[in-house]
């Protein structure tokens, strides 16, 4: 175990870490390290390590997939193993501080079976890589409150054992993906303030989740959400929403003309009909209804 968390180290990642072929926990959690995580040039690096906590630091660049790829503890975990490791409380005496669902939490002693990755609080950028769903015995992750973009990749319906996932306060886009449904220990998902679209996933787990899981997401809509999808399952455009306003406008603005069209013939007509008869009798006038008028005072006669 490797914990310098919490202090005031700075510089680049120690890359020779890596060479640490027994390394299982590493936290350098709140220090000012910063640059690019590279993919290391060890071979096989930290093939046995199932904790890796590098919150709160300046790290910037794309997720180190090269360092994510190679996390053999976080692939070979069967549920049997688990399941086994469980009954036995195999524990290690590792005192270790822990973001766990939301909770920063102090572990005096911890158990293999305890596989998180914590990558927050940083400055990551681009996509969230796939191959993150070759981790299936991984229980937590960490992604929060960074400048990651792109679509949640479905791969990570493939983490079975996956308990809680932290998206929060990033760029991402899309739908979520409805292979997360499929993660039965799921007890806490965090996505908010992302730029997520469409309908949140319903059944299973995700009944279990409040408006908290999915706020800062505008475009997304369905349960828990007060937003009502369509029967297609998507939230009613927008753009769909202001045309059909805009030709009520316009039916509404054509109706007030032809009524004030109307109203100013009708008023000109009358004048004109006045102006007409007062200054003689109009021979088409007669000659059409055989009325002849006469002056004031006078009556009409039918000849």
């Amino acid at each position: 175990m490797m914990d310098f968390g919490e202090n005031e180290i700075n510089g680049i990642f120690p890359y020779w870490l890596d060479t640490l072929p027994e390394l299982q926990v590493l936290v350098l959690r709140s220090n000012k390290l910063q640059g690019v995580l590279h993919s290391p040039k060890t071979i096989h690096p930290f093939p046995k390590l199932w904790i890796l906590d590098l919150a709160n630091n300046e790290f910037i660049g794309p997720l180190p997939k090269g360092i994510i790829k190679n996390m053999k503890a976080m692939m070979n975990l069967s549920e049997q193993q688990s399941s086994l490791q469980y009954m036995q409380r195999r524990c290690y005496n590792y005192n270790v501080n822990l973001t766990v669902k939301g909770f920063y939490i102090e572990f005096p002693e911890i158990s293999k079976t305890f596989t998180s990755i914590d990558l927050s609080n940083n400055n990551f950028h681009g996509e969230i890589p796939s191959v993150i769903g070759k981790l299936s015995s991984l229980r937590g992750l960490i992604l929060s409150h960074n400048n990651l973009s792109g679509h949640i990749p479905t791969t990570m319906g493939n983490l079975p054992n996956l308990e809680w996932l932290d998206l929060s306060s990033n760029k991402l886009t899309g739908q979520i993906p409805y292979e997360l449904k499929d993660i039965t220990f799921l007890a806490f998902l965090n996505l908010p303030h992302n730029q997520l679209i469409g309908p949140i996933p319903q059944g299973k787990q995700f009944s279990t989740f409040e408006n908290d899981s999915y706020e800062g997401n505008l475009a997304l809509c369905g349960f828990p959400l007060s937003k009502a999808c369509n029967n297609d399952g998507r939230k009613q455009s927008p753009s769909f929403v202001k045309e059909a306003d805009d030709s009520e406008i316009k039916i509404s603005f054509g109706w007030k003309v032809v009524l004030i069209g109307y109203g100013c013939g009708l008023i000109f007509g009358v004048i004109v009909r006045y102006v007409t008869f007062r200054n003689g009798e109009p021979k088409w006038f007669v000659t059409l209804y055989g009325v002849k008028y006469r002056r004031k005072g006078r009556r009409y006669s039918r000849n």
